[in-house]
């Protein structure tokens, strides 16, 4: 029995102090080189599922067996993979092919405690008094060769370990250690289903199949149609939501269907364009929200896969099928072939998505994630289809999706889960953005900004220069400087690229204040202990009566006057010109302070008091200052 050397296994957590903070910041974007990046992708959430059983939640498993001496289990996917474990936390796969003992049903029992279960006893144990029974959500024991039975899976009624059990394996060491798979993962017990845990964590059994929501806020669809959801603060586990994405969609294809009088098998619909891939290899597409039809024939079985409308400019569509890529940049008037080199062949592409600025195409598919530039308003033939590497070799990727900025790229692995990274296609095209949330707001003096997509070498916003305070992979941080005044207006950031690349002039807004909070890579707002230093841990809660820190940017001059790109002292901090208020809750808060952030560049510290009576579960935190708000965040409150 053979195995790779490939591990998954659990995560870290975080734990930081203030002094930390900037590099926290800073850490979230991958590296780059001169003129592509080198992908370092991050796992978006963990690898289980919130259901309220005994522990978190996996996908399903078909098979499970322990070898001859009972130190290692092995797990079969309903994919067919084959994991094993030698200490029920880190899964390795096995790359040679497992030797799948056949388990025939266990026949001498006195009784069965249910029609249709399916019954074990421990390995070798022929005439063995302890048996086990499972089948549907139920799984039992038994001590007295079957005569009595007592149902070890459910408590109050309820299965403590899911549904759609596949299989049972008794350990061949102890009759009361076994293990139970299902649809929900595998379960393991020590004391004959007494008391069970789960051994779904670091198992790459995630198997998501559609992205909906993409960003700080992440809604992903399962294999069989159910729905997750990870937000800011969530550490533990993926949380189950209704089918709204799923439900939506079948919805539109149904109507589209009906109005072709054809089966639509992938559509897009962006203002007045809709375009609709139909059984059969046909392509069909609507300028006036499905009035009227164009249609375009694709090659005999040319089956299409996936649609992609572009939101800002929704002429341009593509299409795959075939393994073959198909481009319309007039609405459908006409479509060209995209495929070019370097796709798969054969390769089902599953997926599309696409930046119409730099021209990047992405298509996930069988082999992976790939990307290709091709002027997207116009004709021309695609560049060579590229690769993405990073991401879990020989897993499929079945969707794919940039987020609401284009920033970002996120993408569903098969058995993995949901991975993102900083998109290739923003070291074409750089984005200016405020550093604090990656928003596209106004910026003020003594704010943060950030480059994303190139590394800067030097800076200019109007006449005066401008610091840059850190290059890190593919972002750049710069300074707005405090001399460039408070008045409100439009100006240029100029910008050298490093490397030899071109400079850029990119549209800037001034206002006297913008503030915006800092989050984290997965969108928690970055909060501080003001008693003890440290940050608070995301979705921790912020207790009645204590002291919060909040780190922002963009809260605009202070006073005393302080030095563009210097860090703000220990003592007698300077203090936010503006008035700043901070809304809990729908509540104003009392704000003992507003003040750079000591040691600092760029960064503001806003001090409240939490009210002594608080509502229990989550609130909307924001801040206000000179007018304008920050965006809204979601924290804890517990009294």
């Amino acid at each position: 029995m053979g195995h790779s050397d490939t591990i998954w296994n659990r995560g870290g957590r975080r734990a930081a102090r203030l002094s930390a903070a900037a590099a926290l910041i800073l850490a979230a974007a991958p590296a780059a080189v001169s003129q592509m990046p080198k992908v370092e992708w991050r796992t978006v959430g963990a690898g289980v599922i919130e259901r309220g059983l005994a522990s978190a939640a996996g996908g399903a498993v078909d098979r499970v067996w322990y070898s001859q001496d009972g130190g290692r289990l092995f797990a079969r996917l309903r994919g067919g993979r084959v994991f094993s474990t030698d200490d029920f936390e880190t899964w390795r796969v096995v790359t040679a092919a497992p030797i799948v003992p056949d388990v025939a049903d266990y026949t001498a029992a006195t009784s069965r405690p249910a029609p249709g279960v399916r019954l074990r006893a421990a390995a070798g144990q022929a005439a063995s008094a302890r048996l086990y029974a499972f089948g549907g959500d139920a799984v039992y024991q038994s001590d007295d060769e079957g005569r009595s039975w007592r149902n070890v899976s459910h408590n109050r009624r309820e299965s403590i370990l899911g549904a759609g059990f596949a299989d049972l394996a008794v350990s061949p060491r102890d009759s009361s250690e076994l293990v139970v798979a299902g649809a929900d993962g595998v379960w393991r017990s020590l004391d004959g289903g007494a008391s069970w845990a789960g051994l779904n964590e670091g198992l790459p059994n995630l198997v998501v199949r559609k992205i909906y929501q993409a960003g700080s806020r992440v809604r992903a669809g399962l294999e069989g149609g159910q729905e997750i959801t990870w937000g800011p603060g969530q550490r533990s586990a993926w949380l189950p939501a209704d089918a709204d994405g799923q439900r939506r969609e079948a919805a539109a294809r149904n109507i589209m269907s009906a109005s072709l009088g054809a089966t639509v098998v992938a559509m897009a619909a962006e203002s007045d364009f809709v375009y609709a891939g139909v059984e059969g290899g046909r392509l069909a597409a609507s300028a006036d929200r499905g009035r009227t039809w164009r249609w375009q024939a694709l090659e005999p079985g040319s089956a299409v896969a996936a649609v992609f409308a572009d939101r800002a400019e929704p002429r341009m569509a593509l299409a795959a099928a075939g393994g073959r890529i198909y481009r319309t940049f007039n609405g459908g008037l006409f479509w060209d072939d995209l495929a070019g080199g370097g796709l798969p062949a054969p390769g089902m592409i599953r997926a599309l998505a696409a930046d119409v600025a730099s021209g990047f195409i992405y298509a996930a598919g069988d082999g992976g994630l790939f990307f290709a530039e091709a002027d997207l308003r116009g004709g021309g033939a695609a560049a060579a289809w590229s690769r993405m590497e990073g991401l879990p070799a020989d897993a499929a990727v079945w969707d794919v999706r940039l987020d609401d900025g284009g920033n970002q790229i996120f993408v569903a692995v098969d058995g993995h889960g949901v991975f993102a990274t900083l998109a290739p296609h923003r070291f074409r095209e750089p984005r200016l953005v405020n550093a604090a949330d990656r928003s596209r707001r106004a910026a003020a003096p003594g704010g943060l900004l950030s480059v994303i997509g190139a590394a800067v070498a030097s800076a200019r916003v109007g006449n005066v220069d401008a610091p840059v305070l850190s290059v890190h992979g593919g972002e750049s941080q710069i300074q707005v400087p405090f001399e460039v005044g408070a008045a409100a207006g439009e100006v240029s950031l100029a910008v050298v690229m490093a490397k030899g690349r071109p400079a850029r002039n990119m549209p800037l807004t001034l206002a006297s204040a913008s503030p915006a909070i800092f989050l984290d890579r997965d969108g928690a707002p970055v909060l501080l202990d003001a008693d003890r230093g440290v940050l608070v841990e995301p979705g921790t809660a912020l207790r009645a009566g204590s002291r919060v820190q909040i780190l922002a940017t963009g809260l605009g001059r202070v006073t005393p006057e302080w030095p563009t790109g210097t860090p703000a002292p220990a003592e007698n901090t300077p203090r936010v010109a503006a008035a700043v208020r901070v809304m809990l809750d729908r509540v104003p808060v009392e704000v003992t302070r507003a003040t750079l952030a000591p040691g600092f560049v760029g960064f503001y510290l806003i001090e409240i008091v939490v009210p002594d009576a608080v509502n229990n579960g989550p609130a909307e935190l924001y801040v206000e200052a000179a007018g304008l708000s920050s965006g809204r965040v979601s924290v804890m409150l517990a009294q």
